[in-house]
């Protein structure tokens, strides 16, 4: 389970009151996905603009990132095998968004061009606190590695508003996470993980304003998906609280193996009155 969620800088509010209005359970029919976590087979036929700081690579690797000059015709980045997944629905292809705060979009990690960058995110106090990443860029290559190499269930992004990088996001899918045993799971739920990088970009509202905005992103382009879920640690109360004002509902109190969390939901069949 990827650690907490941090710094999304919608301030303090009430401690929210579980939601008792909207269903959380659901007889599930076992997905090709959850089948294949067992061993079984399903059934036949179903087959940028570098951040100030930030290493040259970033900047060698523009053509990937917005802002740069763009790959040349006919070709594409080369993606870890997590990003050219079919499991999240192909993050990597997910096209830029314009919010309030700017143009932003989803760029999945490169390893060798982002370490550094988000090796500093990760060494920033208030970040460590809740990821508990600090340390040197081991670390950080250590988290996001198993991710990169992996089947494609969790894919770690870098956030990029505006032309710069200035968060970092995990997209996983929430019903093959271990997540799962703690809450009734769905389907193809997608769950969400994040951090603002930049402390000039905290406090204002940003984070708040890209936690609807790749709520949206997912629900978007992953028509299978009903819930976008988050689980933010209960003591990280901005956290919680941008996710409210994202249009979120709170739905739980979790206690998980490394924290008391809030599960946190965004329901499709309610997007448009939240």
């Amino acid at each position: 389970m990827a650690p907490a969620d941090t710094h999304t800088d919608a301030g303090t509010g009430p401690a929210p009151q579980a939601d008792t209005g909207a269903e959380d359970t659901l007889d599930l029919e076992l997905s090709e996905e959850v089948l294949a976590l067992f061993g079984e087979d399903p059934p036949a036929g179903e087959a940028m603009r570098p951040l100030p700081g930030a290493p040259a690579s970033l900047a060698s690797s523009a053509s990937s990132v917005p802002g740069g000059a763009g790959p040349a015709a006919g070709t594409r980045p080369a993606m870890s095998r997590a990003a050219a997944s079919d499991l999240l629905d192909h993050p990597a292809d997910w096209r830029p968004v314009t919010t309030p705060a700017g143009v932003f979009q989803l760029v999945p990690v490169r390893l060798e061009r982002d370490l550094a960058v988000l090796t500093r995110w990760m060494n920033d106090p208030a970040v460590a606190a809740f990821w508990e990443l600090a340390g040197p860029e081991a670390v950080t290559a250590a988290h996001l590695r198993p991710q990169l190499e992996g089947d494609g269930r969790s894919v770690p992004c870098l956030g990029v508003l505006a032309g710069i990088p200035m968060s970092y996001w995990e997209i996983y899918r929430a019903d093959l996470d271990p997540l799962a045993r703690h809450y009734p799971a769905r389907p193809q739920d997608t769950g969400i993980h994040l951090l603002i990088g930049g402390v000039h970009n905290r406090g204002h509202g940003v984070g708040t304003t890209l936690l609807r905005a790749v709520a949206d992103l997912v629900l978007d382009n992953r028509p299978r998906c009903a819930r976008v879920v988050a689980e933010p640690d209960l003591r990280n109360t901005p956290s919680v609280s941008a996710f409210l004002s994202a249009g979120f509902r709170f739905s739980a109190e979790l206690e998980l193996p490394d924290k008391r969390a809030a599960l946190m939901v965004r329901d499709r069949i309610h997007r448009a009155q939240l």
